[in-house]
């Protein structure tokens, strides 16, 4: 038995190997937690023709997506549940203030009913389109092969939920003032499924669920579907909003970009960290946007349409065409082979 004394008696920093560093708050919560990823001759202690066992192999053990050792991918804002709970509480805190300063000046009031029903039509039933983007981040976050993925994930699907929160809110907010229907979910769930600006985005987020892949639910939704669908909310509408004297809506959305920018950080560090450890990932990661995008480009076009209904409308075409571009610069920013050199 080591004792205290005894050089062979290992510190609880030993079993990060030879970093030589006393780990962080997010190492000693984060690092090696996943017992079930690797193992053989199946993840959990079960038969290894148990149906779960089967689904791990397939999609995860089994995807395109690989690296010898996922152990050495960081968050870049490095969060664990003390830090992420302490952020948002404040975020929250800010988001109440801003809610309470509009409210008190009779906000909702003073909007122009043209601009409610664009409201009533885009943004409420958006409430759908933040669930399939929550559903996928735990999909992603149950078969992430490190406890690293799985936390970031994790917590991108708590930030859809923050998002939808706010939405709710706006709906019952704006129901006191233009109509009662406006916070009944069956309104909003009647333009989900037959409104034809919400069509192709439907289709893309419903499909978004069969993406069973690990790896291929990662880039469909964090590099593809999700940048989009955020920038169109959080930035071309957000703008929109302000155009046309919703303050509130705009400010809310502008706040939830904040979690876009936090989620694309980690995406494009899991990108990068899977290309250095293994080149090949090149041609799944690829495959996979092209396979995404047109998906997204359709439900972004779908959606601009409405923009020309606004009181200050948009142009959709211009509307689409900036939102894809910038969708798609991301997501070469996140795969594009670093230049060679000298």
């Amino acid at each position: 038995m080591a004792t205290a004394g005894d050089p062979r008696r290992r510190r609880t920093w030993s079993l990060f190997g030879d970093e030589r560093r006393r780990p962080d708050e997010y190492d000693i919560v984060t690092r090696g937690f996943h017992y079930h990823f690797g193992r053989t001759p199946a993840p959990f202690d079960l038969s290894p023709d148990s149906a779960i066992n089967q689904w791990y192999l397939r999609h995860r053990e089994g995807s395109l997506l690989q690296a010898a050792d996922w152990e050495g991918f960081r968050d870049p804002a490095r969060l664990n549940y003390r830090r992420y709970v302490a952020l948002q509480h404040d975020r929250e805190i800010y988001a109440e203030g801003v809610v309470d300063s509009f409210e008190a000046d009779d906000h909702d009031a003073r909007l122009d009913p043209a601009w409610v029903a664009v409201l009533g039509r885009l943004y409420l039933p958006a409430r759908f389109a933040l669930h399939v983007l929550q559903i996928t981040s735990m999909y992603v976050a149950q078969l992430g092969p490190s406890a690293a993925v799985t936390n970031a994930a994790l917590f991108q699907g708590a930030d859809e939920l923050r998002a939808l929160q706010w939405i709710a809110y706006r709906a019952k907010s704006l129901s006191l003032t233009h109509g009662t229907e406006l916070a009944e979910s069956r309104t909003a769930r009647a333009i989900w499924e037959d409104d034809p600006a919400w069509q192709p985005a439907r289709q893309t987020l419903e499909t978004l669920l069969l993406a069973y892949d690990w790896g291929e639910a990662f880039v469909a939704l964090n590099l593809v579907v999700k940048p989009a669908f955020d920038t169109l909310l959080k930035t071309a509408f957000a703008d929109l909003a302000q155009a046309n004297g919703d303050g509130l809506t705009a400010r809310l959305l502008k706040d939830s970009g904040a979690d876009s920018v936090r989620s694309q950080a980690w995406s494009s560090a899991l990108t990068r960290y899977a290309l250095t450890a293994r080149p090949d990932n090149l041609k799944p990661l690829t495959e996979w946007q092209h396979l995404w995008a047109p998906r997204a480009a359709s439900a972004v076009e779908g959606l601009a349409a409405v923009f020309a209904d606004a009181p200050e409308p948009a142009d959709p075409h211009a509307t689409a065409a900036g939102v894809t571009a910038a969708a798609e610069r991301y997501r070469s920013s996140c795969t594009t082979p670093p230049a060679p050199g000298p």
